[in-house]
């Protein structure tokens, strides 16, 4: 069994869902997995107390969260020490012309943080129209607009592809497992479709 944390930021909840869909994937493997919110982080937490982490971030206005940022690079060694990954989550990685933007995220943040985690995942976010406040609502239904010009901005919108969080969350498994020389699980967990 594998201790596993998965660190992660998140603006209106979607990077939380999927840090979620994460833990529920590895508890599913047989290892231990907790998730913590930067913003909700116990002061005594400590990387060393784990056999492997996640990271994730959502994007807004272009940056990632500054606590998952500063995250990274107070425990920059710490991480390079063990197993990593790190997930993303954009509108610009909802479509495929917004790919290269997405991993210009991605690059940015390593170059910020100094951390090169071993595996990383890109998913699309959510647009939760309901929830926002007039003025951020219209704005993000023209932006909306022009990069998703078919989008139903009516209602709220979710662009992650959980069969990618899954097989994501699968090869980060086997990765680590492979690593730290831990059985495969005998479900056959790790060849889930």
């Amino acid at each position: 069994m594998v201790s596993f944390l998965v660190y992660y930021g998140t603006g209106e909840g979607q990077t939380a869902a999927i840090a979620d869909r994460i833990v529920d994937a590895l508890v599913d493997r047989g290892h231990d997995a907790t998730a913590v919110d930067a913003d909700e982080a116990p002061a005594d937490l400590a990387v060393d107390d784990y056999d492997a982490v996640l990271v994730g971030a959502s994007i807004h206005a272009g940056e990632h969260q500054p606590a998952v940022r500063e995250f990274a690079s107070a425990n920059n060694e710490a991480l390079a020490a063990r197993p990593t990954a790190f997930f993303q989550v954009s509108m610009s990685s909802a479509t495929e012309e917004g790919e290269a933007q997405a991993a210009g995220y991605v690059e940015a943040f390593v170059d910020d943080t100094g951390w090169h985690p071993d595996r990383i995942g890109l998913f699309g976010g959510a647009l939760r129209f309901s929830e926002f406040g007039f003025l951020k609502r219209l704005l993000i239904k023209q932006v909306a607009k022009r990069n998703v010009p078919d989008l139903d901005t009516s209602r709220d919108a979710e662009f992650t592809d959980w069969a990618e969080v899954d097989d994501f969350t699968n090869d980060v498994a086997a990765f680590v497992e492979g690593r730290l020389g831990v059985p495969v699980p005998a479900d056959g967990a790790d060849d889930a479709e």
